[in-house]
């Protein structure tokens, strides 16, 4: 009976489930790619991350107002089928404030980012005349994020970087019409070297793309003397030939700038056709094989790693609203075919003019800028000026110039103001005492009609009693005033009449006044 008892089998190591989905995990992992856009203010921005990702556009209604985060972040995974082929995350900066562009480095750190990055740069087709500072201003910052802390490590990632997008721009091949091809575009096994002018800056090798959205309304407005809505209007005078003759020469500046650091040129509109091809292209970029090693001999060649996004639009420079200019097809020669009189490398040497100008543009300085201002004026709403600035005086200044005018004018004693014209009342007497209705007459003869009106005899007598008592006190007080000062107080004379108290001021008739009437109160009290 126990013979024939199945044998137990042994229980499998506890990691053995751990390990079979690690293995499957690392065979199956999924590549993360990144794209940033930068770009002003409302450059349709948005509309560019919508259609990289697949996702549809958040529609603000008016009510409700717009908010723009420090820092926008989404992500979509790039299917095929069934499979997952990558997963795309797309960062949006709102503006090229420091505060805004001081996060990408945290959250896109170019050490483990830079292989796996993509850089857009929006410009606004209703804004032609802020092209070239806007592009100065995103290359500026994409160098300086490359750099990183310039450590070892990230040296040689920018190396590498820097052969990959340099073997893709030499074996890049124009799409035939045949049926698209299973491999990548980079077919030919021919070196050939960069043109003049292409990749002489961009050290990091990182990949951009050049989007000018908008372009449906390049055209708005061009028989209009002033500004139009979309701002392109008032860029010349007329129309036809002159207005396609700037627009032209503006895209030969952009293709000439992008030539030189190994960027490509899309013009977008809202059509979705456009989105769509310029996210093909994003996704060709993004999956660049990397650059072969250096081989001995032919034999030794490994199998061409292939690109799983094949990019098979053909170049287009004449259809302005869909213009298509990849990494590697262009060139100066085919930049001067589009309009004779172009020369790309007096634009190339007035851009790396600007880039070495230490100091603010002058007169002498012609940088790219100052030659696209006068291709392109400003169309743009200007702030209204500011008032004319006034200079104050100095303090010590001012209180010695209004001191020596008021010291030669007659009337200089604030004083006065409290006097009435016709009386001559002595300095001393300040405010309302030196008028007419309180002269000593006046006071002596309200003091009498309230005695009078008082009817007895006892109040008399302690009015007066009081009031003797204290005027000798007074007059005590007065001459000692006369000894210590060296001259006797004054009082006014009203009228010329002379003073029934025996030389007393007002001053002090008025206090025994009251002084008196304030005893009588005491002694009335029952």
């Amino acid at each position: 009976m126990e013979g024939s008892r199945p044998v137990t089998p042994e229980a499998p190591p506890e990691n053995l489930w751990s390990s079979i989905l690690d293995s499957v995990s690392s065979s199956r992992s999924i590549p993360s790619k990144q794209v940033l856009l930068l770009g002003p203010p409302s450059s349709g921005k948005s509309v560019l991350a919508s259609a990289l990702l697949q996702k549809p556009v958040y529609q603000e209604s008016k009510d409700e107002t717009r908010s723009d985060f420090a820092l926008g972040y989404d992500w979509a995974d790039i299917r095929d089928d069934e499979d997952t082929l990558a997963r795309l995350s797309v960062y949006t900066v709102p503006s090229d404030a420091t505060s805004h562009m001081a996060l990408l480095p945290h959250f896109v750190p170019p050490r483990a980012s830079l292989p796996h990055t993509l850089v857009m740069i929006v410009l606004d087709w209703t804004r032609p005349w802020t092209f070239v500072d806007d592009f100065q201003t995103w290359l500026n910052w994409v160098e300086l994020w490359a750099k990183g802390d310039g450590s070892r490590d990230l040296e040689i990632v920018r190396e590498e970087n820097h052969e990959r997008l340099q073997y893709h721009l030499q074996h890049y091949t124009e799409p035939s019409a045949d049926a698209v091809p299973a491999t990548s575009n980079l077919s030919s096994n021919t070196v050939l070297p960069l043109s003049p002018g292409t990749l002489t800056h961009n050290p990091a090798g990182v990949p951009i793309i050049v989007v000018c959205t908008k372009a449906d309304l390049i055209d708005e407005g061009n028989d209009l003397v002033g500004a139009s809505t979309s701002g392109m209007g008032g860029m010349v005078k007329g129309k036809g030939g002159e207005w396609e003759e700037r627009t032209d020469g503006v895209m030969q500046i952009l293709r000439t700038i992008c030539l030189k650091y190994g960027a490509s040129l899309f013009y977008t509109t809202q059509q979705p056709s456009t989105l769509q091809v310029l996210r093909q292209y994003a996704l060709h970029l993004l999956f660049i094989p990397p650059a072969p090693s250096p081989m001995t001999s032919a034999s030794e060649a490994p199998a061409p790693i292939r690109n799983p996004f094949v990019f098979h639009h053909k170049p287009n420079t004449l259809d302005r609203d869909r213009i298509v200019v990849p990494a590697g097809w262009d060139s100066w020669g085919k930049i001067g075919v589009l309009r004779e009189g172009f020369d790309a490398k007096v634009w190339g040497e007035a851009w790396e003019a600007d880039l070495n100008a230490d100091a603010p543009e002058s007169d002498d300085h012609s940088g790219a800028r100052k030659i696209y201002r006068m291709l392109v004026p400003d169309q743009g709403v200007k702030p209204p000026p500011l008032p004319p600035f006034n200079a104050p005086m100095a303090e010590q200044a001012f209180l010695a110039k209004h001191y020596d005018e008021n010291a030669k004018k007659p009337d200089r004693d604030p004083r006065g103001a409290f006097r009435n014209p016709t009386d001559t009342a002595a300095a001393g007497i300040v405010g309302p005492l030196g008028s007419s209705s309180f002269n000593l007459p006046n006071v002596e003869r309200a003091l009498s009609e309230m005695e009078a009106g008082m009817g007895t005899g006892s109040l008399n007598a302690s009015t007066g009693g009081d009031a003797a008592r204290r005027l000798p006190q007074r007059g005590a007080t007065g001459a000692g005033m006369t000894t210590h000062a060296g001259r006797p107080p004054t009082s006014p004379t009203i009228g010329g009449s002379p003073s029934p108290t025996g030389g007393q001021t007002q001053h002090e008739v008025l206090q025994n006044f009251f002084q008196s009437l304030l005893s009588s109160r005491d002694r009335l009290r029952p």
